[in-house]
């Protein structure tokens, strides 16, 4: 150990290195204190990792485990009353949990993530361990209050990792992985699934495309529930299509 100690001290006074925030270091636990545990990243270099810095659950059972592990370090700060390093093993992960996220992002992924929460403006998941939230206006199913525990079908819809947020959506995944390749111009039958003062939610081939009431005809209608109905059949044609939002509009007008 003290060969290796010495031809690291050579390596860093050859390169003048130096260490800074922000920088990712190899280091050795050695030993563990109340509140977190001290680390060996070079001769004469202490590090200090706090219990919050660590995901890694510590009790009775294994507070041992860390003990003599090698691994790499996020180096936070130096604290110079202390001359210690403070170093984190979860903002190391986090680095590498959103640099997967942004891949899987390129790559257009559709996922099946387990449901932890539900509220009312939508639903809570992960995905890569970082939390993840999928808007009730992104998901095809409205009573999200059934979905916890269950699993749901989305993908990436927003990424902001400054900001430690992920917003996913329900639609565009449902939209991008149905069976029926949608084409503007055509024409196709829906059921009603609800309706509202703005128009009607029509599901065809297990997705949900929306019939504003401006497509409905060339008619104002006051009231479309005395023309329209759950579960009515309707032909219709799609006039738009947002894959990346999952949104499907349709028309009813210049129908033969």
């Amino acid at each position: 150990m003290k060969k290796i100690n010495n031809s690291f001290e050579k390596i860093l006074k050859k390169y003048n290195y130096s260490l800074n925030s922000g920088d990712i270091v190899a280091g050795t636990i050695i030993y563990q204190e109340s509140n977190g545990f001290l680390v060996n990243i070079g001769d004469k270099i202490l590090g200090y990792l706090p219990q919050e810095e660590t995901k890694i659950l510590i009790n009775d059972n294994n507070k041992n485990l860390l003990i003599n592990t090698t691994r790499e370090f996020f180096l936070i700060k130096h604290n110079q009353d202390k001359k210690q390093y403070i170093l984190s093993i979860k903002r190391l992960e986090y680095i590498i949990y959103w640099k997967r996220i942004k891949q899987l992002q390129l790559e257009n992924i559709i996922f099946n993530l387990k449901i932890h929460y539900s509220n009312k403006g939508g639903l809570i998941t992960y995905l890569e361990n970082i939390q993840a939230f999928i808007p009730k206006s992104h998901t095809l199913n409205q009573n999200n209050s059934r979905l916890k525990n269950s699993e749901i079908k989305c993908k990436i819809l927003i990424i902001d990792e400054q900001k430690n947020q992920l917003i996913l959506s329900n639609k565009s995944a449902i939209l991008q992985s149905s069976v029926h390749k949608f084409r503007l111009g055509e024409l196709l039958y829906g059921s009603i699934i609800k309706i509202k003062n703005y128009g009607l939610f029509i599901k065809i081939y297990n997705t949900v495309a929306l019939l504003h009431i401006s497509e409905v005809g060339y008619k104002y209608i006051n009231d479309l529930n005395k023309i329209f109905y759950i579960g009515k059949l309707v032909k219709i044609k799609i006039i738009h299509i947002n894959i990346k939002q999952g949104r499907l509009s349709v028309s009813k007008r210049n129908i033969k």
